[in-house]
């Protein structure tokens, strides 16, 4: 499939175009306007420093349903432990940060460039992104950010200081999401951490349909902190 170039205008080709490796197009930028186009269409942006923008809908999806969330006997000690403190909304821009950072077996630098970065943080000032952050003794020691429409959230990245933080930031978003009628849990591509966690592979088609039905249901904006 020959790649497609975004212009100023904001859209997307239809996602079942891609390359096989799931790129479907390339440049545009990361105004709010065109990340929520994106992500309603199947979408994400991910690349490196030095590259332009790539946009990519791979095929299968990697999804989690909240009600197939696998939470192991030693997390449910921890979560039972009290031993992290888990907050919503209140440090995003310190999360995005400390993922940026995170170092990634097998991977040189980060795909969360100053761009991305800066604008997640906007997304989240506009009530859109959010973060589920573990903290222990009053520090920030785990969590994980992503972005929310209709009745989806798209999880973006998680990172963790303290062993099974970021899993307990986790936990957190799942439960949120059964209590507010979330459909499922994007994690977009192939993780085998993920799948230990109940996340399962759908064709994009599925996650496609799936995606159009959730984005019927009002958009959970704003701080949730306070939720």
């Amino acid at each position: 499939m020959p790649l497609h170039f975004l212009s100023s205008k904001i859209e997307f080709p239809d996602p079942t175009s891609a390359t096989e490796d799931g790129l479907l197009a390339v440049g545009g930028d990361l105004s709010p306007e065109r990340l929520i186009e994106a992500y309603s269409k199947g979408v994400f942006p991910w690349y490196s420093d030095g590259q332009p923008i790539l946009w990519f809908s791979p095929d299968p999806r990697m999804v989690l349903y909240p009600d197939h969330f696998k939470c192991s006997t030693n997390l449910q000690r921890d979560i039972r432990s009290n031993r992290f403190e888990i907050r919503i909304d209140t440090v995003f821009k310190e999360v995005i940060h400390s993922c940026a950072s995170a170092p990634r077996p097998g991977q040189e630098g980060t795909w969360i460039t100053s761009d991305m970065i800066d604008a997640y943080i906007e997304m989240h000032q506009l009530g859109y992104a959010h973060s589920f952050e573990a903290f222990h003794k009053g520090s920030l020691v785990g969590g994980l950010y992503g972005l929310s429409l209709g009745a989806a959230f798209f999880g973006e990245s998680m990172f963790h200081i303290k062993s099974n933080a970021s899993k307990i930031a986790l936990s957190q978003l799942v439960t949120f999401a059964k209590k507010n009628g979330f459909d499922f849990i994007d994690a977009q591509a192939p993780s085998s951490h993920l799948q230990g966690l109940g996340a399962t592979l759908v064709p994009r088609n599925r996650f496609l349909e799936e995606l159009q039905c959730s984005l019927k249901f009002e958009t959970l904006s704003g701080d949730w902190s306070m939720v």
